[in-house]
C-alpha cells in the first residue's frame, strides 16, 4: 500500500494557487484512477484506488499548508506504512515554473507544510515531488498565494500531468527509476 498526498490549503479561496499545486496533482491522479475525493478522513480529502497492482491511498489535508503533517500522521499509523510508502506532492519556490524534482528523503527546505510532515513523522524518509511555481515576485508568502497567470496556467497543466506521471512512476517501479526518469528537463515534442 501506497499513501500520496497532495499540499495545499482548503477552500474555493485558494482554489488554483500556486500553493495548491500539490491538490491538482492528486486531483489529477484521482481523476486518472476514477477514485471519488468526496469522502473527509485523517483530517483530509480521501480517495482510495489501484495503480498497477498497488492499492493507493490519496490525501489532501483539510488542516492548512502548516500543519499538513497531522493528516499523513493520522493516516500512515491506522495504515501502519513505512516512510518508504508515503509520497508528499508539494510546491516549490527554488524550482522554476513547471520542473519536477523527485527525492526519496531530504529536508523541507523552506516549506512549511513539509516542514510539519517531518515534525509529525519524526523524520525525513519519505518520498517527495516537488513542483516548480518560480521564483517569487515580491512577498513569498503572498506570491504562493497567487494564481497563474494564463500562458503559465497551459505550462502547469502539462507539469501537472507530468508530476502524476511520475507518482505513478515510483508506485510501480520505486524512487530510484523515478529520479533517474524525471528528475531531468523534460523532452520537447
Amino acid at each position: 500500500m501506497k499513501l500520496v498526498v497532495g499540499l495545499g490549503n482548503p477552500g474555493k479561496r485558494y482554489d488554483g494557487t500556486r500553493h495548491n499545486v500539490g491538490f491538482d496533482v492528486v486531483d489529477v491522479l484521482a481523476s486518472r484512477w476514477q477514485a471519488s475525493m468526496l469522502t473527509e478522513k485523517f483530517h483530509a480529502w480521501f480517495g482510495d484506488a489501484v495503480c498497477g497492482d498497488e492499492r493507493v491511498v490519496l490525501l489532501k489535508p483539510t488542516t492548512w499548508m502548516n500543519r499538513s503533517g497531522q493528516a499523513v500522521a493520522a493516516a500512515g499509523r491506522f495504515y501502519k506504512l513505512e516512510m518508504a510508502d508515503v509520497l508528499i506532492v508539494a510546491d516549490d519556490l527554488a524550482l522554476p515554473l513547471g520542473r519536477i524534482r523527485f527525492r526519496s528523503k531530504g529536508s523541507a527546505g523552506s516549506h512549511n507544510g513539509l516542514q510539519d510532515v517531518i515534525d509529525r513523522l519524526g523524520g525525513n524518509d519519505f518520498s517527495r515531488l516537488r513542483v516548480g511555481i518560480d521564483k517569487p515576485i515580491g512577498v513569498p508568502s503572498v506570491f504562493v498565494l497567487s494564481r497563474f497567470t494564463e500562458a503559465e496556467e497551459m505550462e502547469m497543466a502539462a507539469s501537472r500531468k507530468r508530476a502524476a506521471d511520475a507518482v505513478e512512476h515510483w508506485i510501480c517501479n520505486g524512487p530510484e527509476s523515478t529520479m533517474n526518469r524525471y528528475n531531468s528537463d523534460p523532452v520537447e515534442p
